[in-house]
């Protein structure tokens, strides 16, 4: 019987590690219980070939405490010549009934959002990504300073291959 159990276990481990060949930085960092708004997030990126293009990804776990529809983010991407490019992003993370979206089967998902398509590492060093968040009520000036329902934050380089 355990001859059996870890052959199953080798075989699921094996379909697991192939099925994520395009994978070449995922990384996570948790946020706690509710992400401040001036908390950012940070990832030093490995050094990437400049002959390739890459898919980037900010990935976010968060359970049925989000109270929001979206989420909007603030990722700044440091460059190694000094120069940093910055984008503000919304996502939608939420059904029309308020039912999350994203994977998982209990009340955490898991959302892979799209960063930057086929993105090219021109600039030969070391890349920094921060990320932010950036949540406002309707009507309201001020940022949301403790942003609930949020868990985790990823970054994700992908081939294209």
């Amino acid at each position: 019987m355990k001859i059996k159990n870890s052959l199953l276990f080798i075989l699921v481990a094996f379909l697991v590690i192939s099925c994520d060949k395009k994978r070449v930085f995922d990384e996570y960092k948790s946020v706690g219980n509710n992400w401040n708004k001036d908390s950012i997030i940070a990832f030093d990126l490995p050094e990437l070939e400049q002959t390739k293009n890459y898919n980037l990804y900010v990935n976010v776990r968060d359970n049925n405490d989000y109270p929001f529809d979206n989420l909007f983010l603030i990722v700044s991407m440091e460059q190694p010549n000094r120069k940093t490019l910055v984008d503000t992003l919304e996502y939608k993370m939420a059904a029309e009934d308020g039912t999350l979206l994203g994977d998982g089967f209990t009340d955490v998902k898991e959302s892979k959002l799209f960063y930057k398509e086929n993105f090219n590492f021109g600039i030969k060093g070391k890349y920094k990504v921060k990320i932010q968040q950036a949540v406002r009520q309707t009507g309201k000036v001020g940022g949301v300073k403790e942003l609930k329902g949020i868990t985790d934050i990823g970054f994700r380089i992908e081939t294209l291959e």
